[in-house]
């Protein structure tokens, strides 16, 4: 199937859930997009079309829920895929990167041989709020020499504005929500 056959509405497969995790948030969950298989393949398809020539050999998933769209696209591209996991989850020697959450801060870390110098590397998430953890995700790529050809998101949610901290590196989502 090809991106013009790819036309499912992706937004119609987007429940919200008001008043999670937290009172006045309204959560856009993706797990309805994922239980219908025509929205899921859609999505993995729009964003396999965009990066099939690009000459990304690694996809980044951030956990948790861009761990699924990362592999399912690393599948259908047939390249590979780095989990960026929270602090104490990888087995393996890591490199870590702090960030600053609303109220306090994070860190999240990944294998120092996920990825190789110069290497060109998609960092893949299911929603970009505030972007803090795909910024953080991009050092870790960076501080072992490869590069972030692009960012992508299956969900934006501009009114947060995550894009501006991302630091000018090209950024892509398929849903956006304002």
């Amino acid at each position: 199937m090809s991106n013009a056959d790819a036309i499912a509405d992706l937004k119609d497969y987007i429940r919200d859930v008001p008043d999670f995790p937290k009172p006045g948030i309204m959560f856009k969950d993706i797990t309805t997009l994922l239980k219908h298989p025509y929205a899921f393949r859609s999505s993995i398809l729009q964003l396999a079309d965009r990066y099939r020539s690009s000459g990304i050999t690694k996809i980044v998933g951030i956990e948790s829920r861009g761990f699924i769209f990362a592999s399912a696209l690393a599948y259908e591209m047939g390249v590979g895929m780095v989990p960026v996991r929270k602090l104490g989850k990888l087995p393996a020697k890591c490199v870590q990167e702090t960030y600053e959450l609303e109220y306090g801060t994070d860190v999240v870390e990944m294998h120092c041989d996920a990825v190789e110098k110069n290497e060109s590397v998609l960092v893949l998430d299911d929603v970009i709020a505030t972007g803090g953890t795909m910024l953080a995700a991009c050092k870790l790529v960076e501080v072992l020499g490869a590069n972030v050809t692009e960012i992508a998101a299956v969900v934006e949610l501009e009114f947060l504005e995550g894009r501006k901290r991302l630091e000018n590196r090209p950024f892509f989502s398929l849903i956006q929500y304002r």
